[in-house]
């Protein structure tokens, strides 16, 4: 028997193998091959570790950057552009306005994005660094060091030799600084003082005539028609109802819409204003007083009007006073009549004003501000 015939071959899955995530055989913690030599971009002499990008590679790139950047420039002009160009006042206006601003910002963002990881990954150098721990103070020669590796970093970054990169970051940057200033314009309260901010919350159009210089007539949201009080004598009934010319005007239904019950004569309480009613009918501004919710749902039999948002509850059979819930005031009731065809019309316009309670405070202090200035 030979020598060859006492060796036992070793199952090859007796061979210990390279745990995923750890370098393979011949390599260093590094990734660095010690056996052989690969290929390399040259490195910068001067500082250890750092492998410089190749020149033509990164000047294909910055000119990829720079395209980036000259299209945030345009989607951020754009941005502005549709801002003034698209007005809301109704749903498809709306969302035309919507659209062109998501789209614009996100182009705009999107293309400033994308520079700047071009930028750090195919022109910036790459570097293999170590780090080391130090005491929490440094000392000043540290700090020296910090303040020259700063001018070294932006320099190696091409801020300062590629003038192209440069001159379209800060064209890109331009109006992205801009729009933020064009969104606050929303936020001037310069107009909402004195007799204006008292107009906006505390006044809606149920005050004001139609163009015959006669009241506004109740129409029924959706179908815009208006209602005869004969037709409408079905206790229990109720109709949501806005004023007659408004019926598309957000800005206008935001205050003015009511809801609209028919009571039998027996079933009104004290808390209604009897003189605002006509044959039992009874309208409510239908903004509910904590966070101006539609109060639309009803329950015939206890006649409780419900804010679905946070379940505040008014009973409508007695002036829609609060009876459970986080609102705080009672539902506005508004003055109604008949015309000389039987319509119902609005006597004039709410005594209080409608909506969460922060507008009644916000415009007694608008009035309180204005007597003082004519003082």
């Amino acid at each position: 028997m030979t020598d060859n015939e006492h060796e036992i071959e070793q199952p090859d899955d007796r061979v210990p193998r390279r745990v995923i995530g750890t370098p393979g055989p011949g390599t260093s913690m590094l990734g660095e091959v010690e056996t052989k030599t690969e290929a390399r971009p040259p490195q910068d002499d001067t500082t250890p570790g750092v492998i410089l990008q190749d020149e033509q590679k990164a000047r294909s790139a910055e000119k990829i950057v720079a395209l980036c950047f000259t299209i945030t420039f345009l989607a951020a002009v754009a941005f502005i552009i549709s801002y003034v160009v698209f007005q809301v006042g109704s749903p498809e206006a709306t969302g035309v306005s919507n659209l062109a601003l998501g789209s614009t910002l996100t182009l705009a963002v999107l293309g400033l994005a994308v520079g700047i990881v071009i930028w750090v990954r195919r022109i910036m150098p790459k570097y293999a660094l170590v780090q080391e721990r130090h005491e929490m103070a440094s000392a000043v020669a540290d700090r020296a060091v910090v303040a020259d590796t700063f001018v070294q970093g932006a320099n190696e970054s091409g801020f300062v030799k590629r003038k192209l990169l440069r001159r379209t970051l800060l064209l890109a940057a331009a109006p992205l600084g801009l729009i933020p200033l064009v969104l606050l314009r929303d936020l001037d309260n310069s107009k909402m003082t004195g007799a204006n901010f008292n107009k906006l919350l505390r006044h809606t159009v149920w005050g004001e005539k139609n163009k015959e210089g006669k009241p506004l007539r109740l129409v029924v949201e959706g179908t815009g028609q208006p209602i005869r009080a004969a037709d409408f004598n079905s206790p229990g009934g109720i109709l949501s109802i806005v004023p007659e010319g408004y019926e598309h005007d957000l800005n206008v239904l935001a205050k003015a819409t009511l809801i609209l019950i028919k009571f039998r004569p027996e079933e009104l309480k004290a808390g209604v204003n009897k003189n605002w009613t006509h044959e039992g009918i009874v309208a409510y501004s239908k903004i509910c007083t904590h966070v101006g919710c539609p109060a639309a749902l009803y329950e015939q039999t206890t006649h409780h009007i419900l804010c679905p948002c946070h379940q505040s509850t008014f009973d409508a059979a007695d002036g829609a006073k609060v009876i459970f819930g986080p609102a705080a005031r009672p539902l506005p009731q508004l003055p109604i009549s008949v015309d000389d065809q039987g319509y119902l019309v609005a006597q004039g316009d709410f005594a209080v004003p409608v909506g969460p309670s922060f507008w009644e405070r916000g415009d007694a202090e608008a009035e309180a501000r204005a007597k003082g200035g004519q003082a």
